[in-house]
């Protein structure tokens, strides 16, 4: 078949995938306009063409998808945990079904390269299906208490109405990660993902439809106003839980309006992840990983790779590897073959990598290879390899979001540690040595909240995912997950003897 005949087929089929998809607010099992009759436009960030235009919801419609979240709860929660099992099953079987559909979706929304949108609908299915088994697990415990006068029952019940905030960067894995164990658990939710990549969340609500979801149970409300549509939910009494992924500046604002009510919180915020390879590591599993750390995502990810702390003894080596490979990236449109490097989501996006270079070059650092935004239409930015990164550089302090890969020496174990750890955030460190012993000494010193041990992706749904310090609270996913939507009552009994 021919490039141009394959094409032809492509844009015929993001053009029916386009028509299909709901452009309204989800609201007690209804699609609908918005209040004040505003829209959206969302783009692809590839060519910066409008592909779709949908709902804006005002602060009174966020306030109609909390009102049927609270009437649909009582139901829910009283519904068998085998049932809502089956319904994320359903919905996980699906997916299976659609995942081309949701592949192509998230490409055109988002920009990410079409192997790697299609990795992430693995990756969000398996949320599905993990807590599909999760649900009917959740466990209590019964007992006499010390003195022998009483028995104790110790019992997990939903803990209520969630709200549920989902960023733009991981549009599928990050809405099934938090809307699977609500569900589990027997919580109603609304769910509000980011302007610049809502249709991946439509589309998804639109499955759960299909696999028979009670109206209630789950609300979309996309807004381009997403402060004046939040607060009002999150400062409602009726609500009880609020899940947010975004930047550390957000969630803290988010948390300051969920203490009024004293909310249960799940904060996923920002990252600057430590990739610390020591002279005895393997280099070649060391550069595979930097890459897959690095520039998965285009560097879009909060789990990437921020600062490359390379043993000096190793430093120039590794670095020579990492920019053959990365000199070796496609760049361009997600459904084009060979690409690796999509369009970042927007233009502020590439000013942001561009100043973040600048300051370094400034500063002593040496490109190695990029260092530029690329011409025409999209919002694109050279794959980046900086060398020698000076103390001080902003990109050392910043979360690049971007496909920089940036390369600071050391000499001592003390001084990667040291490196590793000067940072107010804490979600993941990656590290490469093949000394059992350093390893372990790593695992107890690093100040994270998961790491990579020769490895450089960490995520999977059987885990627990959640950072230490600036990076937030919570865990979602692995048993843990389910148990930020659950609230444990304690009751006590007269002794039956």
């Amino acid at each position: 078949m021919t490039d141009n005949r394959q094409t032809q087929l492509l844009d015929a089929r993001e053009a029916a995938l386009l028509a299909d998809l709901p452009d309204g607010l989800f609201i007690a099992g209804e699609w609908r306009a918005g209040e004040r009759g505003t829209t959206i436009d969302v783009t692809d960030p590839a060519t910066g063409e409008v592909v779709k235009t949908i709902a804006d919801a005002s602060p009174a419609d966020g306030l109609a998808a909390l009102d049927a979240a609270c009437d649909a709860f009582p139901a829910w929660a009283a519904t068998p945990a085998r049932e809502r099992a089956e319904l994320l099953r359903r919905a996980f079987d699906l997916l299976q079904e659609r995942k081309e559909d949701f592949a192509l979706l998230m490409t055109i929304e988002m920009g990410k390269p079409l192997a790697e949108a299609r990795g992430e609908v693995a990756y969000g299915g398996e949320f599905l299906r993990w807590f599909s088994e999760e649900a009917s697990r959740v466990q209590g415990r019964y007992g006499p208490n010390p003195e022998g006068t009483g028995r104790m029952i110790v019992s997990q019940h939903p803990v209520g109405p969630c709200f549920l905030i989902t960023p733009w960067n991981f549009p599928l894995a990050m809405a099934t990660r938090k809307i699977a164990p609500a569900l589990a658990a027997g919580c109603t939710v609304v769910v509000k993902p980011a302007a610049l990549t809502p249709l991946t969340t439509l589309y998804f609500v639109k499955l759960l439809e299909d696999a028979g979801l009670p109206k209630g149970v789950v609300n979309v409300v996309t807004t381009s106003t997403s402060g004046a549509v939040s607060e009002p939910i999150v400062r409602d009494p009726r609500l009880r839980k609020l899940s947010f992924t975004g930047s550390t500046g957000v969630g803290q604002r988010l948390l300051e309006q969920a203490a009024q009510g004293v909310l249960r919180t799940s904060m996923e915020l920002g990252g600057n992840a430590p990739f610390v390879v020591f002279d005895d590591a393997d280099l070649d599993k060391a550069v595979d990983g930097a890459i897959a750390a690095k520039f998965r995502n285009i560097g879009q990810a909060c789990t990437a790779a921020n600062r490359l702390i390379v043993h000096r003894d190793v430093a120039e080596e590794f670095a020579r590897r990492v920019t053959e490979r990365v000199q070796g990236f496609g760049i361009g449109r997600g459904t084009e073959d060979g690409v690796t490097i999509g369009p970042l989501i927007n233009q502020s996006a590439v000013d942001k990598a561009a100043a973040l270079v600048d300051d370094a070059v400034a500063r002593g650092a040496h490109v190695r290879t990029g260092g530029r935004p690329v011409d025409g239409p999209g919002t694109f930015y050279e794959p980046t390899v900086l060398t020698d990164v000076q103390p001080g550089s902003d990109i050392l302090r910043e979360e690049i979001f971007g496909p920089v890969l940036a390369i600071v020496p050391f000499d001592t174990e003390d001084d990667a540690v040291r490196l590793a750890n000067d940072t107010e955030y804490g979600l993941v460190s990656y590290v490469y040595t093949e000394n059992l012993a350093r390893g372990q000494r790593m695992i107890e010193r690093l100040e994270t909240g998961m790491m990579g041990l020769n490895v450089g992706v960490v995520s999977n749904a059987a885990a627990p995912f959640g950072g230490w310090k600036m990076s937030g609270l919570g865990r979602e996913g692995g048993a843990e997950g389910i148990h930020e939507y659950l609230q444990t009552k304690y009751t006590l009994t007269p002794n039956p003897f």
